[in-house]
């Protein structure tokens, strides 16, 4: 039996406050990464981490439908890959939110937010996959 994390993101609810939490925190993981492996993502301190993941994560709950409503042919003749595309610029547009608040939080240009997409999308994908691992083995 393992002492890990017990929280399914397959089953249940997703607006659950722990799940919730655990999304929020595996973000800030992934954009915390981010900005120490790609050049082009700059972070100065943590309150500006917290606020741009807080950003980030209301940018993807109101944007990415309409993104990804728009652009479903690229994203089916892309087999899925331009969903990265996706990523990367609603990584920019929490920038310029956070840019427009004062924040401590900038992406270059759209090469370093596609890279920082791909960043955070690798991190919550390890974190996710650890997670239902987890849960199941308990």
């Amino acid at each position: 039996m393992s002492g890990g994390v017990f929280i399914r993101f397959g089953r249940g609810d997703p607006w659950a406050p722990r799940t919730l939490l655990l999304r929020f925190v595996i973000n800030l993981a992934g954009l915390f990464l981010a900005s120490e492996i790609v050049p082009g993502i700059h972070i100065n301190d943590a309150p500006s981490l917290v606020a741009g993941t807080a950003i980030f994560a209301i940018v993807n709950l109101l944007l990415r439908p309409l993104a990804t409503f728009v652009s479903w042919c690229l994203i089916v003749a892309t087999f899925g890959l331009f969903s990265l595309v996706i990523n990367g610029v609603l990584l920019e547009v929490t920038a310029w939110a956070a840019g427009q608040l004062g924040l401590g939080f900038t992406v270059d240009g759209f090469w370093s937010a596609l890279l920082g997409a791909l960043v955070i999308s690798i991190v919550s994908l390890v974190a996710t996959i650890v997670v239902r691992t987890e849960a199941r083995t308990f």
